[in-house]
C-alpha cells in the first residue's frame, strides 16, 4: 500500500511516519509530501531514506491512502484531488470536520459511520478526541444531558515555533513570540481565534465536535480552553451531568472496560493521571472520578492524553486500520 503523508516534517507528520513504523502498518512504500521550501530531505522510515515530494508530486504516484496534517487550507486544496483521484485522505486539520458530507471519527465511539464511498475522513480536534473518548461508554449507559470542560492544552499542540517560544523564555533568550503573550511561568486562557460570541474557535470546536462525534446534538457542551506551559500532553477537567442518578463503581468499571481508556484513580496515594506520563502514549487517562456534590446526577473527571499521538497522528492512523479491517482500504 502506498501511503502518502502530508506535511511530513511537522511535529504531527513525523508522529505519523513514526507511529506507522510502530504499529507495522502495511506500508509498501511511503510517500512523505511537504510545501516547495521542504521538497528534496531525506525522511526516515524502517531503516530507510524517503524523499519528501510536493502535493502535485505525490498525486501523480497514485497513493492508496494519504494522511494529511499540513493545515486547513492545504488541505480544501488538495485532498479533494487526492480524493478524486481514488485516495482515501484521512485529514487532522479543522477543515473538514462539520462539513455535513464529511464523517468525523474517532474509532473507539464512531467508526461504523464511515462507509466505502467515504474518500475524504475527518480527524477531530485534539481535546474533542480524548475528552469523547470518556463520554462515550458514560452517554450509552447514562444518557448525557451537559458537559462543562476546561482544558489545560500543551504547547506542542500550537507547533514547534510554540515550542521554541517557550524554551527561549526558560532559557532568558529573545524570542519570536508566537503566543501574544509570554507563555514559560504563564497561561494563556486563548487558544485560536476569538469568536463574536466571545469563546475561541477551539472552544466552539469541542461543542460542535463533540455532538457531531457522539451523534446526539441534544448534548450540551461549554468549553474554557487554556495554554499551559506543559511540553506535550493535554489535560481536561470535566463535568458531566446525566439524565438519571449513576452508580460510582459501576461507572469506574464501565470506563475501566472501554477501548483505549486507562483509569489511573487511586487518590490515596496520589496516583491519578498527569501529562508528563501520558506522553508517548496512545490511550486516554482518566481519573479524580467523583461525584459532583453540588448538582444531583452530576460526575467530575480529569482526563489526560498525549495530544500529538491519540489527539492527532494515533487517531488517524487507527481510522486507517479500522478501514483496512472492514475492507474499505
Amino acid at each position: 500500500m502506498k501511503v502518502a503523508v502530508v506535511g511530513a516534517t511537522g511535529l504531527v507528520g513525523t508522529r505519523m511516519i513514526s507511529i506507522l513504523e510502530e504499529r507495522n502498518f502495511p506500508v509498501t512504500e511511503l510517500i512523505p509530501v511537504a510545501s516547495e521550501r521542504s521538497a528534496g530531505k531525506q525522511v526516515q522510515f524502517r531503516n530507510s531514506a524517503y524523499t519528501v515530494v510536493t502535493p502535485a508530486e505525490a498525486l501523480d504516484m497514485k497513493p492508496t491512502l494519504a494522511l494529511f496534517s499540513a493545515g486547513g487550507q492545504t488541505s480544501l486544496d488538495w485532498a479533494p484531488r487526492f480524493a478524486d483521484a481514488g485516495t482515501v485522505v484521512i485529514d487532522n486539520s479543522s477543515a473538514w470536520r462539520m462539513d455535513p458530507g464529511k464523517k468525523l471519527v474517532v474509532p473507539e465511539v464512531n467508526a461504523e459511520v464511515i462507509g466505502p464511498n467515504d474518500r475524504i475522513i475527518a480527524n477531530p480536534n485534539c481535546s474533542t478526541i480524548q475528552m469523547v473518548v470518556v463520554l462515550k461508554p458514560l452517554h450509552d449507559r447514562y444518557r448525557i444531558r451537559r458537559v462543562i470542560v476546561s482544558t489545560y492544552q500543551s504547547v506542542s499542540g500550537t507547533g514547534a515555533k510554540a515550542l521554541d517560544q517557550l524554551f527561549g523564555e526558560r532559557k532568558g533568550e529573545p524570542v519570536n513570540r508566537v503566543y501574544p503573550h509570554p507563555i514559560d511561568l504563564n497561561l494563556l486562557p486563548h487558544i485560536d481565534v476569538f469568536q463574536d460570541n466571545g469563546y475561541t474557535k477551539e472552544e466552539m470546536k469541542m461543542v460542535k465536535e463533540t455532538c457531531k462525534i457522539m451523534g446526539d446534538d441534544s448534548i450540551r457542551v461549554t468549553a474554557t480552553t487554556v495554554r499551559v506551559p506543559v511540553v506535550g500532553g493535554h489535560s481536561e477537567s470535566v463535568n458531566i451531568e446525566f439524565e438519571s442518578d449513576f452508580d460510582l463503581a459501576e461507572v469506574k468499571q464501565l470506563l475501566a472496560a472501554a477501548p483505549g481508556i486507562v483509569v489511573q484513580d487511586e487518590p490515596s496515594r496520589a496516583f491519578y493521571p498527569m501529562p508528563l506520563y501520558a506522553e508517548g502514549n496512545d490511550e486516554v487517562f482518566v481519573g479524580r472520578i467523583r461525584r459532583d456534590e453540588s448538582n444531583p446526577n452530576t460526575l467530575n473527571c480529569w482526563i489526560v492524553a498525549d495530544n500529538l499521538r491519540k489527539g492527532a497522528a494515533t487517531n488517524a492512523i487507527q481510522i486507517a486500520e479500522d478501514m483496512l479491517q472492514r475492507g474499505l482500504l
